[in-house]
């Protein structure tokens, strides 16, 4: 599947420092027009977004979505002090260079999902879109959230505190052939139905850990297993309660419509499910003439970077261009 060996959440690095995955990789398939328009679409905690603002001077903008309002917060402090930094920089250094002591682009930060790009973005209006799929640091390191198996707070994994349905509900509420089937579809658990009924027979669950130790005694590792017991299950519940697979659809289907000619689209992803919607969408939008592909397969990360931030293992970035402004901004009907 290609899901990472723990429950260590996207971006971190040995030591707990936030690593962001892919990043030069991203960066030069984005290839950032000085004075343009780039799409940070799922922002997290702002490593990818501030070498892109960072590339963009002050003629150029930098919008960026997250649902998590905490994640936001954090990055608006970094780019504050990274705006900071690079004036002091320019200030003491880069006199000669001509540029302005003000060398920081216009920021607009959205709390929301990516799905709402065409309500904040014109169309053929922007020059790189860079989605980095997954979990952040923040909300996997924080017990209250219920993302990590070893958390003994709220069974929660909403990315967005607001949203209505939480993983308790799910957990505790549906029947044991709903949950087969949302563990199978969005986990791909071959252990699906076995995991549902010890579920059903343990509950009450409140905690991740709870659940965790149940899946764990229903579904032991099998032969060569790598990842924990309890991934795929965990896995499935997340995107199910984030709705995480839709969203990405409607960003897949968004993004031709949103970019000019010559404008990119970069997606980092995590797991197969993700990776299979964005090969299928970037090959089928090439095909109707919209995209030329930048990554024939996906790029992975080094063993250096690995090595440093074990959750970059399971990464795959794709990259297409837009070529042809061919259709107009209702098409609607990219599969996914």
């Amino acid at each position: 599947m290609g899901e990472g060996l723990t429950d260590t959440p996207q971006g971190v690095g040995r030591g707990g420092k936030h690593v962001p995955v892919l990043l030069k990789e991203a960066i030069d398939f984005l290839a950032v027009r000085r004075g343009g328009t780039y799409i940070d679409a799922t922002v997290g905690l702002g490593g990818h977004s501030c070498e892109i603002a960072k590339r963009l001077g002050a003629q150029g903008r930098l919008i960026g979505f997250d649902k998590d309002p905490a994640a936001l917060e954090m990055a608006r402090v970094r780019f504050e002090s990274e705006r900071a930094g690079l004036a002091q920089d320019i200030r003491r250094e880069a006199r000669d260079r001509g540029q302005a002591l003000e060398d920081w682009p216009a920021i607009e930060l959205i709390q929301g999902s990516f799905a709402q790009l065409r309500e904040h973005c014109a169309p053929h209006s922007t020059d790189g879109i860079l989605a980095d799929l997954g979990l952040s640091s923040l909300e996997l390191s924080d017990p209250a959230r219920g993302f990590s198996f070893q958390a003994e707070g709220a069974l929660d994994m909403r990315m967005d505190p607001h949203s209505e349905l939480t993983a308790e509900q799910v957990v505790n509420q549906f029947d044991e052939r709903e949950l087969a089937d949302l563990i199978y579809e969005f986990g791909e658990e071959r252990r699906s139905r076995r995991i549902a009924r010890a579920i059903v027979r343990s509950r009450p669950i409140r905690s991740p850990a709870h659940l965790a130790a149940v899946i764990s005694a229903a579904a032991r590792p099998m032969k060569f297993e790598r990842i924990h017991p309890a991934t795929r299950t965990f896995q499935a519940l997340r995107i199910f309660v984030n709705r995480e697979l839709d969203d990405l659809g409607q960003l897949l289907r968004q993004a031709p419509q949103v970019l000019k000619t010559g404008g990119r689209l970069v997606v980092i992803s995590f797991h197969s499910l993700e990776d299979r919607m964005v090969k299928d969408a970037m090959r089928q939008a090439a095909q109707l003439g919209e995209y030329r592909l930048l990554t024939k397969k996906p790029v992975v990360a080094e063993e250096d970077e690995i090595q440093q931030n074990p959750r970059s293992r399971s990464a795959k970035l794709r990259a297409a261009e837009r070529i042809s402004p061919k259709y107009g901004f209702e098409r609607t009907n990219l599969r996914h």
